[in-house]
């Protein structure tokens, strides 16, 4: 009898270490923050397409912020880099709603100016801050000011 406890025992304790084994620890990267701004095409509407678009990016991992602008046709994305990447994101956004509707690309930002007149007053220091921003919708002129 004591033979069988003595086995008994030592089954239930090889059982116990097996189940028990150490998981391996996570190592959770420090956030990583990239910011991306894409162009969609195929957008038709604000709520329909843009918020659909905007809410299945907030639910994607990695994404830290999505905010879809419908007018612009633009999404601007602050992601974790060690999550995904610009590929990824315009892969995901590419899939939405079977893959057949929308086209991301990144966005190429216009590049501005100001106007001679707005870069003149504020070189002279006549035109004040909110004038040139009037004045200059890149409110380059209104850094010369600071």
């Amino acid at each position: 009898m004591t033979t069988k406890k003595i086995i008994f025992s030592i089954a239930v304790a090889c059982l116990f270490m097996v189940s028990c084994k150490k998981e391996a620890a996570k190592v959770e990267l420090p956030v990583k923050k990239a910011q991306v701004s894409l162009a969609i095409s195929g957008m038709t509407c604000e709520i329909g397409c843009a918020k659909t678009i905007q809410s299945k990016l907030s639910k994607k991992e990695g994404v830290l912020d999505a905010k879809v602008v419908f007018t612009d046709s633009i999404a601007t994305i602050e992601f974790d880099s060690n999550k995904t990447s610009e590929k990824d994101l315009i892969a995901f956004v590419d899939g939405i709603a079977g893959g057949d509707l929308y086209k991301a690309s990144i966005h190429k930002k216009e590049n501005h100016s100001c106007t001679e007149k707005c870069e003149k007053e504020c070189d002279n220091k006549t035109a004040t801050k909110m004038e040139c921003k009037k004045e200059c919708t890149m409110a380059c002129c209104a850094d010369k000011k600071s």
